[in-house]
């Protein structure tokens, strides 16, 4: 293929989509020692302690200025309030903007070690969809199609946004543009609509993509 076209849906005011941040899922489990909290709680290896390090350790490395953010999701763990817990899981995502620090960010979870000497952590996962990045073909392929938007009075935008789409598997090796569908808004909520506005007119930009792209 030369060139990559997406119709995942606009962005607020039919803004096209020039970049994507990588995404990534990791599942993380500390395992600790189990004992009676009242009786032998010496004894005990807390494994939700020990994820409370990890989980600490890992959200400081959220950096706004290079486009890495990490949120725990969700944290599972224990058995009951009188047991020191012997297990405890979380899961992650990460989202980066660059190849480099998607490299960079998996080495730093494949490494992670306890604080805690007698708990062990295991780590699964890794990244799902890696960065799409705005390069010389994107700024290309969008240049052109934002002289095609103003033939139709259009005045286009590029974007870069945190979400994943299948565009980031191919956007390192083909020229892509992506949010080609229809504008609206509250995606992944109850209020998630279209705007009927923008139906001829995106409809009508992808055809003109078709029609002189060569």
């Amino acid at each position: 293929a030369k060139y990559v076209l997406v119709v995942e849906p606009a962005r607020d005011g039919g803004k096209i989509v020039v970049a994507r941040k990588g995404v990534g899922r990791y599942d993380i489990r500390t395992t600790g020692r189990a004992a009676h909290s009242g009786a032998r709680h010496e004894e005990g290896r807390s494994a939700i302690r020990e994820m409370c390090h990890q989980v600490e350790r890992l959200e400081a490395m959220t950096d706004y200025a290079r486009g890495i953010t990490i949120n725990i999701g969700q944290i599972s763990g224990g058995t009951a309030e009188n047991v020191v817990p012997q297990y405890c899981d979380a899961s992650i995502d990460l989202r980066v903007r660059t190849i480099a620090d998607a490299e960079k960010m998996d080495a730093i979870f494949r490494s992670l070690k306890s604080v805690n000497p007698d708990v062990t952590i295991s780590v699964d996962g890794g990244l799902n969809r890696p960065p799409y990045e705005e390069n010389d073909g994107v700024r290309h392929l969008f240049g052109h199609a934002k002289s095609l938007a103003k033939e139709l009075g259009i005045d286009l935008a590029g974007v870069s946004t945190g979400g994943g789409s299948d565009g980031n598997f191919i956007a390192h090796k083909v020229a892509t543009l992506d949010g080609l569908g229809v504008d609206g808004n509250g995606a992944h909520t109850h209020d998630e609509h279209l705007l009927i506005s923008s139906l001829v007119p995106r409809a009508t930009l992808l055809r003109r993509l078709y029609e002189t792209l060569r």
